[in-house]
């Protein structure tokens, strides 16, 4: 959503999916695969599209900011970790 003051000036939408084949890996691996090896794959494609919607739409060109998916897994991780640990301790 992109705004001039507080009125939006458009709003530009994307939804991407991937396909992936990840055999022959631990249960361990399999984490960290899907949580930010499959986004860091296909997310530069919605980046390129967001831009090119938004140019073709007759706007300033908008590129989003990249992702570190590492560092989004790894909070997600800690997160888990961190209810898991308050769950147990108020049992």
């Amino acid at each position: 959503t992109a705004k001039v003051n507080d009125q939006v000036a458009f709003l530009a939408e994307v939804k991407q999916a991937g396909i992936f084949t990840l055999t022959g890996y631990s249960k361990e691996e399999m984490g960290p695969l899907i949580g930010s090896y499959c986004p860091n794959t296909v997310f530069p494609f919605a980046r390129e599209v967001i831009s090119d919607v938004v140019i073709k739409g007759g706007f300033p060109q908008l590129v989003l900011a990249p992702v570190n998916f590492d560092a989004v897994y790894k909070h997600q991780i800690d997160q888990a970790r961190q209810q898991m640990e308050a769950a147990q301790a108020t049992h």
